[in-house]
């Protein structure tokens, strides 16, 4: 099975590098983490990204546009929203959206 690839957008940089140490944390995973929705949307395009994290600081006018750019991309990909609550919260997020795909 190869890795799962994961984008984390987020704006505060403390919590982004923490969302993105928890989920590759996970050997079957690979998070990168942007503070720059530009930057976000070309690694986007360049690479097969099947999870897209939105973590804090991101106004929704932001989040919106970014959640239609990468949908519109990739119908496949699975856009989170993911605000806090631990690690074991984020995982279940994930494991959740794996299951409902059948991937599990």
């Amino acid at each position: 099975m190869s890795k799962l690839e994961f984008i984390i957008l987020g704006k505060n940089q403390p919590i982004l590098e923490i969302v993105v140490r928890l989920v590759n944390a996970n050997e079957n995973w690979n998070a990168v983490g942007f503070g720059d929705e530009n930057l976000a949307q070309k690694h986007f395009l360049e690479n097969k990204i099947d999870f897209v994290l939105l973590s804090s600081g991101i106004d929704d006018a932001v989040e919106k546009e970014f959640t239609h750019f990468c949908v519109k991309h990739n119908p496949e990909v699975e856009v989170i929203e993911h605000f806090g609550g631990g690690s074991g919260l984020l995982q279940s997020e994930i494991y959740d959206r794996l299951h409902k795909k059948g991937k599990l």
